[in-house]
């Protein structure tokens, strides 16, 4: 027989806060270099001319300007064309 009584069930383990992702820049604000301008879970807008982005998807400033937003067409893994959002800074 164990000599350790068994180890209930954890139940104060939902006390934490939402991820705060979203866009912190809109288009036609000033920025400046390390800023952040979006905050997002996977390549949901991609990173163009004057922006960088990060290990966990966040879309940095590059330099010095002004944010802007634009549609672009890429290309997906399976070959297939699809409207995706641009983020540069000029």
């Amino acid at each position: 027989m164990s000599h350790v009584k068994a180890g209930g069930t954890s139940k104060n383990n939902r006390n934490n806060g939402g991820p705060r992702l979203g866009v912190k820049l809109f288009g036609g604000q000033n920025v400046t270099v390390g800023q952040i301008i979006i905050r997002q879970v996977g390549l949901t807008k991609r990173a163009g001319v004057g922006t960088k982005l990060s290990r966990n998807y966040t879309i940095h400033a590059a330099k010095d300007g002004i944010v802007t937003f634009r549609k672009r067409k890429i290309t997906t893994f399976t070959g297939k064309t699809a409207w995706r959002t641009e983020v540069t800074v000029i």
